[in-house]
């Protein structure tokens, strides 16, 4: 071949590329330039977009490329040629006012760039203001967004105004529309006679529901009863199907929303307090209607047989985890004394939960027990400090119940095949699983795995190894990333954490739409309503309800993990210039998070490591300093000292103290 015929091949295999076109979502980073996602799942490698050739596209922006001319092995680059969709129409944000004029600065750290408001678009907003900007235009290289302030969220300083912001920033709906309060305020606040009809009375059973302190919506209630070779155990959860017709406004409104939402300083719930905390609430000296999972046990915690029945029930005693925890662990005498009648039940709970939980991790099952971190507000929404609140024999014994009855009803209707929403929770990728053991066994964790999927029981034997030891969050930590997330699915897939075959989400129908629709499956069948037609119609929408609730959860998730993240931030910034000794919880190459003993988590930038040029030593998880060879570690404890607290980017830096 001549050398001008391998010129002109490189010359045309140059301009194929120059004009391949493409669709993907466009990620656009602070410094201006970005990377594109390509649609087509074949194509793995994302393209760089300079600043100069992003046409204006904003963060999550739907568009097309062309991909530019590359050397072989170059990383390829791409010019945005086309906006397909727009992903921001409103920004949340600060209005900050100019003359005649202002600019809404917004909130997401994505969108770089102020949006201009002219005088006639400013709708009353004050300097300092939060509020929500409507994007008119989104303008050009040289000019600046558009927008006009279509509401006013609060003013500056005002109590819980951020948190707020936060959660109108991330769509989550904060009130009801009419129709669905009027169907609200339209149900009974009591049972009537002609509920009763074709329940069981279990009125006389001795029923408690405990739950948090603070808990209003308390949607399940447990009982249990003994004889010589076993046990009753009940679970009895808050009927509201019976309130929430599937199609009406209170139903489409519960489904837009998914879940309630637990913030800082406030819940958003699913349903309308009238309901939430009202008629489907199991408050104690009231009847109320149930769906009851009655299981007959072994000693040894094995069920053997088991009900699912539509009841009317009266819980006895409102009870706390701390008020059980009391009397179990350490037999607190007024309390004791005051709930004299409940003792012995709270007494055969735990044995019973005891042996639940032992079959459960003999089959595998994966026990995370994380302290759960709470912001302490005072009354002004500033934080005063954080409270770890740590699993108790209360909040397990209830855990043990609610798992119990999920199982054997994911089991009774994936038996009967009837269509479904399942809790899945699958098999992690192998990558991720083979980085993970990488760095678990550098830190002296023995994980076997013998064939080519690990096991659940692999898992827990490695971290029952850590119990007590000082890096055992942080190990704990490392292998919960590595899992995949749970999601909701009309497929019964299992559930990898739990070593389950069958799961599913039964227990909080107040608070999580795919319970209410369980609920409503659960009633088709007793009542004898689950016709052909009426399983072609549940075929038809489960796939569509499933995915809009794993979405809604994992939106719900986002805004409690941002809202809590502020609050942490503030608290942080009261505490400037101080010491604290943590562990590095993870090393990147731009430095090290620290996480400390309240969970708080911040970085050590690289470039303020002044004792010597670190380099990120990517295979072992540690910074190394080039001269002196020292090395900080993932899991090592370290001292620091609190330098920065931004609550707009809900950032904290340390330096090494």
């Amino acid at each position: 071949m001549s050398k001008k015929q391998i010129k002109s091949k490189k010359k045309n295999k140059e301009k194929a590329w120059h004009s391949e076109t493409m669709t993907g979502l466009f990620d656009l980073t602070k410094k201006g330039f970005g990377f594109v996602t390509p649609d087509d799942p074949e194509k793995k490698q994302d393209i760089f977009i300079s600043s100069d050739d992003t046409l204006g596209a904003w963060n999550g922006d739907h568009v097309q490329i062309e991909l530019k001319t590359r050397k072989r092995g170059a990383r390829p680059e791409g010019i945005v040629r086309k906006i397909l969709s727009r992903s921001v129409t409103e920004v949340v944000g600060t209005f900050e006012k100019c003359r005649n004029y202002g600019f809404v600065v917004s909130d997401n750290q994505k969108v770089i760039r102020d949006i201009f408001i002219p005088k006639e678009n400013v709708g009353g907003a004050k300097d300092g203001d939060k509020v929500v900007a409507t994007i008119e235009d989104y303008g050009g290289r040289h000019q600046s967004p558009t927008g006009k302030v279509t509401e006013i969220l609060g003013h500056k300083g005002e109590v819980g105004v951020d948190i707020f912001s936060i959660a109108r920033a991330m769509d989550i709906p904060m009130e009801f529309p009419l129709k669905a309060m009027n169907q609200a305020v339209r149900c009974q606040d009591h049972v009537i006679a002609a509920d009763f009809e074709g329940r069981e009375d279990l009125r006389d059973w001795q029923l408690v529901t405990i739950d948090g302190p603070d808990a209003k919506d308390l949607d399940d209630a447990v009982s249990l009863t003994e004889d010589g070779d076993g046990y009753e155990l009940g679970v009895h959860i808050a009927d509201v199907a019976n309130y929430v017709q599937e199609g009406s406004a209170l139903d489409r409104e519960a489904l837009k929303r998914g879940t309630s939402v637990y913030l800082a300083d406030r819940v958003i719930p699913m349903l309308p307090f009238q309901l939430s905390n009202g008629i489907c609430s199991l408050n104690a000296g009231q009847d109320r209607l149930a769906l009851s999972v009655i299981m007959r046990m072994t000693k040894r915690g094995k069920v053997t047989d088991y009900r699912i029945v539509e009841s009317v029930i009266r819980v006895g005693e409102r009870m706390s985890y701390p008020d059980v925890a009391a009397i179990l662990d350490h037999h607190d005498p007024a309390l004791c004394e005051r709930y004299k009648d409940y003792v012995p039940m709270f007494e055969r709970m735990r044995r019973l939960s005891n042996q639940i939980r032992g079959r459960r991790k003999r089959r595998g099952a994966i026990d995370f027990d994380f302290p759960e971190a709470k912001v302490q507000l005072d009354e002004k929404g500033i934080p005063t400090g954080i409270e770890l609140e740590e699993a108790n024999c209360a909040t397990r014994m209830i855990e043990d119940f609610m798992l119990t009855a999920n199982e054997a009803v994911a089991e009774e209707f994936m038996k009967k095949k009837i269509p479904f929403v399942y809790r899945v929770h699958e098999n992690p990728d192998p990558d991720k699983i083979e980085q993970m053991l990488i760095f678990v066994r550098k830190h002296g964790v023995n994980v076997e795995k013998k064939h080519q999927k690990i096991t659940p029981r692999e898992l827990q034997v490695a971290l029952n190894s850590l119990k007590g030891k000082p890096s055992e969050p942080l190990i704990s930590r490392v292998v919960l990333r590595s899992m995949s997330r749970a999601r909701y699915t009309p497929e019964c897939l299992g559930h990898f954490g739990l070593a389950a075959k069958y799961y599913c989400h039964f227990t909080s129908p107040i608070r999580r739409y795919p319970d209410l629709q369980i609920h409503r499956i659960i009633h088709d069948v007793i009542r004898g309503r689950m016709t052909e037609e009426k399983m072609r119609h549940y075929r038809e929408i489960l796939g569509d309800v499933s995915e809009r609730c794993s979405t809604t959860e994992r939106r719900a998730d986002e805004v409690e993990r941002e809202t809590t993240k502020l609050k942490e931030t503030q608290y942080m910034s009261f505490h400037i210039g101080e010491e604290f000794d943590g562990v590095i919880s993870s090393v990147t190459g731009w430095g090290m998070y620290v996480e400390l003993p309240n969970t708080i988590e911040g970085l050590v930038p690289i470039a303020r490591m002044n004792e010597d040029y670190f380099e990120f030593d990517e295979d072992n998880y540690r910074l190394v300093g080039r001269l002196s060879g020292k090395a900080y570690t993932m899991g090592s404890p370290i001292r620091v000292k609190v330098t920065a607290a931004d609550t707009s980017a809900r950032t904290i830096d340390f330096d090494l103290a």
